[in-house]
């Protein structure tokens, strides 16, 4: 019983500060939030099912390898920070295809939002999976299918009626429970196995007839844990929701600033999943019922006070929400501002560009969720890797020629570039022909057209 009530104490108090955040939101600029905030929206966003649960259950099968989730995640804001915010917010555009339609027209524009909306999308059916490992453990007997509706519920009311500010004021609150759960779970870990040092033995002594190198961080091979952080660098530099946050703060500061904070405080969190991933792998025996996907919270219900393991329990739900909201909020965004506008005017009130957005909202939701109830799987970061890799194959090169090389390319390239990018992704990540990530192949590739498409320009600027 007390289990059920943090749980629901937890999650009363998350909705209800989400619906209040939503009404405080005042109409007018964009540019409105502080650092705080705009480091909320961030984290709020990134940090999720992928951070926590998804790293515990790739450490329960690879070791350390799990760490590049988030680990990838602070490069990439550190990067965001330091190279691409003052220049996404000097453009004045308000999403990231914005910047590209501007400089390679309508057609690659088009063609930009549907592929990446497509890739935010993948990432959407990841926290769905995430959120049925939580509830597994809460109502074993509920189905895949009741848990994935009841998730769907909960990320529509909390993207809904808090919007931006709603999702950065709760991101931090979300965040900071977060934290104290990766810290609590990782300490306990420790003082269980008595320290560090017995720690390291105890994984030494797991039954290994695979020959993992669990304390290897490319436990998988260089080429597919270098592609995974190669994907989640591109994805976070090319997913409309990130950029929002940093193009939401009132001055430069403040969005470089929320990108920076970001950068140092999501990598410590996957600490707390390797450390649990790896003792309930050693453990395994002692828990009948445990799959690599509930190995983070089956721990916490095994080994925690019901009561806290109802609030953390809580938490982990709502970093899964806060993400999979926060990202149908970025395609929302993305439909609404680059192809709504663009076909029609009839939704050119503000009103009523917001109640469309709020209806594709609830349309991805439904759609991601039919999704997860069939057949794909239950390896929640493989579907986060290839979201963030099929975003930045779309985004990454033509945003990059956009922003620092303008008006020295043919739209004609940028939007083969788009759609060559994605397409050698896809193949080779099927046939793997190469030893090598699939990613690697689709960048060079659009750098490549690119790349022709700067020479060509410049050969005819010589010729006239």
């Amino acid at each position: 019983m007390q289990l059920y009530l943090g749980l629901a104490v937890t999650l009363a108090a998350i909705v209800g500060l989400s619906v209040w955040s939503g009404t405080q939101v005042k109409s007018g600029s964009q540019r409105q939030n502080g650092l705080p905030v705009v480091a909320g929206v961030i984290m709020g966003t990134l940090v999720g099912g992928s951070s926590s649960i998804g790293t515990a259950q790739l450490a329960y099968t690879y070791g350390m390898s799990a760490w590049w989730f988030t680990l990838g995640a602070g490069i990439a804001c550190l990067i965001l920070a330091l190279v691409y915010a003052k220049p996404l917010r000097r453009t004045g555009c308000a999403t990231l295809v914005g910047i590209i339609r501007r400089e390679y027209g309508d057609a690659t524009g088009m063609t930009v939002s549907l592929l990446s909306a497509t890739g935010t999308f993948i990432n959407i059916i990841s926290q769905l999976i995430s959120a049925t490992a939580v509830i597994a453990v809460v109502v074993p007997s509920m189905t895949i299918e009741a848990a994935v509706a009841v998730s769907v519920v909960f990320m529509v009311l909390y993207v809904i009626f808090g919007g931006t500010k709603g999702t950065g004021m709760v991101g931090i609150v979300k965040m900071a429970l977060l934290y104290l759960t990766m810290l609590v779970c990782g300490v306990l870990v420790l003082r269980m196995v008595g320290g560090v040092g017995p720690f390291v033995d105890m994984v030494r002594g797991i039954d290994n007839p695979e020959g993992v190198q669990f304390f290897s961080l490319f436990a998988r091979g260089v080429s597919t844990d270098g592609g995974a952080c190669l994907s989640l660098i591109l994805g976070v530099l090319t997913t409309q929701t990130y950029a929002q946050g940093v193009l939401s703060g009132r001055t430069d500061r403040d969005g470089f600033g929320g990108a920076l904070v970001s950068a140092f405080l999501i990598p410590p969190i996957g600490v707390g999943g390797l450390l649990v991933g790896l003792y309930m792998r050693a453990n395994a025996a002692l828990y009948p019922a445990l799959t690599a996907k509930t190995a983070l919270t089956t721990f916490v219900t095994a080994h925690l006070p019901p009561l806290l393991a109802g609030v953390i329990l809580g938490a982990l739900f709502i970093a899964v929400v806060g993400t999979g909201a926060g990202l149908a909020l970025g395609i929302s965004t993305i439909l609404n501002n680059d192809i709504v506008k663009r076909v029609t005017h009839r939704f050119d009130e503000e009103t009523k560009l917001s109640r469309l957005g709020k209806v594709w909202i609830v349309v991805v939701l439904v759609a991601a969720g039919l999704l997860s109830c069939g057949a794909l799987g239950d390896t929640i970061l493989q579907f986060a890797f290839m979201s963030m890799g099929l975003r930045g194959a779309v985004v990454f090169t033509p945003l990059l020629c956009a922003l620092w090389l303008p008006g020295r390319i043919h739209r004609r390239y940028a939007i083969c570039s788009a759609i060559v990018g994605p397409v050698m992704v896809l193949i080779f990540g099927v046939w793997k022909i190469f030893p090598i990530d699939s990613l690697f192949l689709g960048i060079a590739a659009t750098l490549l057209i690119m790349g022709m498409g700067l020479v060509m320009g410049r050969k005819k600027s010589i010729e006239a």
